[in-house]
């Protein structure tokens, strides 16, 4: 599907583009929000200043997509594919995330208070400087995460996986940009 083909059946109030093939194109700063792309492909997807409040992104693929200061407010992101996805800045409040997979992603002064993570895997994301206040990451993998100056303040972190690799103080990383894979 084609952008402008997406914007103007939003436009016309269809909601419903579940399984849609939107690899790759540019829909920076438009509104799509409550909509359903449940299984869609996002992947390279620039989606960076959209307004996604309270859309379903159930299962979808959202490998290495821009995200940056996108509005995410209330959306369905479960079992969604996001790694290496750039959501720097990103208003992620109240999202749930669960069983997402957040493997290298950027999530740099992210908003994520009172996010669901359960289950999620954040392995190597860069959460420095993110809001977390009040999030669940119960039996999230944290492994190799930055957490420097994240805000983790009544964060429920029970069963959650930290290792030796990740980071809680000092210097952070502050990742430039990612443009590549996080595969073990």
């Amino acid at each position: 599907m084609k952008t402008q083909e997406l914007l103007n059946r939003y436009a016309a109030r269809e909601l419903d583009f579940q399984e849609a093939s939107l690899a790759g194109i540019n829909l920076k700063g438009v509104n799509l929000s409550r909509a359903d792309l449940s299984r869609t492909d996002l992947s390279r997807t620039d989606l960076s200043g959209a307004d996604l409040s309270g859309t379903s992104f159930h299962q979808a693929n959202l490998t290495n997509a821009d995200l940056i200061r996108a509005d995410l407010t209330g959306a369905n992101l479960t079992e969604v594919n996001l790694i290496g996805a750039d959501l720097t800045g990103a208003n992620l409040s109240g999202v749930d995330l669960s069983r997402a997979d957040l493997r290298c992603a950027n999530l740099h002064q992210a908003n994520l208070t009172s996010a669901n993570l359960t289950n999620a895997d954040l392995g190597g994301a860069d959460l420095s400087g993110a809001a977390l206040k009040n999030a669940c990451l119960n039996g999230a993998s944290l492994s190799g995460a930055d957490l420097v100056g994240a805000d983790l303040s009544g964060t429920n972190l029970t069963d959650s996986e930290l290792d030796g690799e990740t980071k809680c103080c000092g210097v952070s990383h502050h990742w430039v940009s990612w443009h590549g894979d996080c595969l073990e």
